[in-house]
């Protein structure tokens, strides 16, 4: 009888080499094919993205930790020492995230009228909300989603200090990216609209990619993007000055469009996507 050799296994089912970094290029294909596939299945063709803060809290949870750090500096001693210090210094942070918490339920609030618009539409649901798939702002709007009966995808991203999808994704829309490339594109191909609500490096660098796309026409398709709350966008970067000095032109500030309150961005967003999508 003549001696062969096992079997290598097929190339696609090779994890080392899929991991590796010569199948880069797979696994980048495998970021738009899959999410496609599973988009076109659940015949998602139109989306409203948010994004936010990952670290924004829901309003019960940060009332909840300034009442307790409020408990604990009742019972500071009159020394002051360290530890006193550090309470002090952890109810000032507690009191930001109360106050920021509002933007957690004006997020929630959006995507809930959002949602109910969609569904009351002849083909229902059609614009289905999208977020990041964390906690946080995106927390809050495909909690608002969920609450209106809707669907709401998630586009997670795999991270060090690992950022887990939130419960109120549709789980069929749950998606996990290692690109954040990839994930930007999923976020901007379908999108219809935007809103961004306040955050930090990520939604900076999210919403000037498709500030950039518009401005540059690479997104050609009409999209109406919602910054949230004035008075914090204008204090994190100072638009007028940029148009001030020649660095963009005046023209560009009407790309967007600020709203402070969730009925303002509501009326907003739903007459931009009646007048450009809608066919009743």
């Amino acid at each position: 009888m003549t001696e062969h050799l096992e079997k290598a296994p097929k190339a696609y089912y090779n994890h080392t080499f899929l991991g590796s970094p010569s199948a880069r290029t797979i696994r980048l294909l495998a970021e738009y094919l899959e999410p496609l596939d599973r988009l076109n299945k659940a015949g998602i063709k139109d989306t409203i993205v948010f994004f936010g803060s990952a670290r924004i809290k829901p309003r019960k949870e940060a009332l909840k930790e300034y009442n307790k750090l409020l408990k604990q500096k009742k019972k500071i001693g009159k020394n002051g020492g360290k530890s006193d210090k550090e309470i002090i210094s952890k109810l000032e942070d507690a009191k930001i995230d109360l106050k920021m918490s509002r933007y957690y339920t004006a997020a929630e609030e959006l995507a809930y009228m959002l949602t109910k618009w969609s569904m009351s539409l002849s083909k229902g649901n059609k614009f289905v909300i999208c977020s990041g798939g964390g906690p946080g702002i995106m927390e809050a709007a495909n909690k608002g989603a969920k609450k209106a009966g809707g669907l709401s995808i998630g586009l997670n991203i795999s991270l060090p200090f690992e950022q887990y999808p939130n419960p109120f994704i549709t789980p069929e829309l749950n998606f996990e990216f290692h690109y954040f490339f990839m994930r930007k594109f999923w976020f901007a191909y379908l999108a219809k609209a935007v809103v961004i609500m306040p955050g930090g490096f990520g939604t900076l660098d999210e919403f000037m990619e498709v500030l950039t796309l518009v401005q540059t026409f690479k997104l050609r398709k009409k999209m109406d993007l919602v910054v949230y709350d004035e008075d914090y966008w204008n204090e994190i970067i100072n638009f007028k000055a940029l148009a001030k000095y020649n660095m963009i032109s005046k023209e560009d500030l009407s790309l967007f469009r600020f709203a402070n309150t969730p009925e303002e961005a509501f009326s907003y967003l739903k007459k931009g996507i009646k007048k450009n999508y809608v066919k009743n």
